[in-house]
């Protein structure tokens, strides 16, 4: 009859040890993070301060806003001289062999008029739903042909870098967004063999301008054999997640994003910058249909100075501001400029 006793009294003890351990791991890990977070700030400390943004004229359109003239108050009003633009598939070759630059020629030439520089989005994946930008034609072709598939995706890409490598104003490429990411957008293909290739098709190409991959989200590592030039990972401070509604993430530290950028630089020996802060809005609803009190609940004036903030102060200086077609929209379509000059004013601030 004592045999069961000390069976449960055995079993215990081994819970016990075991939650000792994982929680002797987990300060250990908490220590270490602050450690090398702090370390890397202090690093980095002295950085110039790079503020630029991203910017769809796909998604100004949705939004019911001239793409052309939100894009030009962004050089002259805001004075943004860092931007990452898009150079979506489906909007480049919306039918197969038929191309169409226009729209991106001229944001171009409006930077280079203006001594602007961009990092391009390339590849089948880049920012803004659906993530994975390809025509009609191109997810029918994968569905029944993934060689042929493959091969116009190069052609694509090939046409992009030939076109864009000689502009003054090209600073670096952005291939495939958060690449890994299988939780966000409607893709499919996560090969790292594509990927592999496309990065060397790029390097090939342009060997002057450098290549960033980003990050699968926020807290992702760059674990593989892959070597881009740079390393850029997301930030957001809050998202809405059904059936949870608004969840903050105001209790991660500055030193986790530092500590993460700290070891990319210790075993990959690359560089590290924010490549998506969050300044938008995400609530249950597409941020067009919020009124001004949701989107005030969701980013508020505050909200936006606070994320600038906690941005420069991981020690990542250089950094691409992520809401610049809602900003625009609020300004001009709602009359309400006070997103739009908060974000002018502390731009202003913090390059200063």
């Amino acid at each position: 009859m004592k045999k069961p006793k000390v069976e449960h009294r055995m079993r215990s003890k081994i819970m016990l040890l075991m939650t000792m351990a994982f929680g002797g791991l987990f300060i250990l890990w908490v220590i270490g993070v602050w450690l090398f977070g702090t370390i890397y700030q202090r690093q980095h400390r002295g950085d110039k301060v790079i503020i630029g943004v991203s910017f769809a004229k796909e998604t100004a359109e949705d939004m019911g806003v001239d793409w052309q003239a939100n894009y030009t108050s962004l050089l002259d009003d805001m004075k943004v001289r860092d931007f990452r633009l898009m150079s979506y598939w489906s909007q480049i070759e919306p039918k197969r062999g038929e191309y169409n630059f226009e729209y991106l020629d001229w944001q171009f030439a409006e930077a280079e008029k203006r001594g602007a520089k961009i990092s391009l989005s390339i590849g089948l994946r880049q920012p803004r739903w659906p993530e994975c930008h390809q025509a009609q034609w191109a997810s029918e072709l994968y569905k029944s042909n993934y060689v042929a598939w493959g091969q116009e995706l190069s052609i694509y890409m090939t046409d992009v870098v030939n076109r864009y490598r000689s502009s003054p104003s090209l600073e670096s490429w952005h291939l495939e967004n958060e690449y890994y990411n299988r939780n966000f957008g409607e893709c499919v293909n996560f090969s790292t063999k594509r990927l592999s290739g496309e990065l060397a098709l790029i390097k090939n190409l342009d060997p002057t301008h450098p290549v960033v991959l980003s990050l699968s989200d926020q807290i992702g590592f760059p674990w593989g054999s892959l070597r881009p030039d740079t390393v850029a990972t997301s930030l957001y401070r809050s998202s809405y997640v059904k059936p949870f509604g608004n969840i903050q993430y105001k209790i991660i530290p500055t030193q986790f994003y530092s500590a993460k950028a700290y070891f990319i630089n210790l075993l990959k020996g690359r560089g590290t910058y924010i490549h998506e802060l969050q300044l938008e809005p995400w609530g249950p609803k597409v941020t067009k249909e919020l009124s001004i009190a949701e989107q005030d609940k969701y980013m508020s004036t505050d909200q936006i100075k606070e994320n600038i903030e906690f941005g420069l102060n991981t020690g990542m200086k250089k950094m691409y501001l992520w809401g610049s077609e809602w900003w625009y929209w609020r300004k001009t379509t709602l009359n309400d400029p006070s997103i739009w000059d908060t974000v002018k004013d502390t731009i202003s601030a913090q390059s200063r």
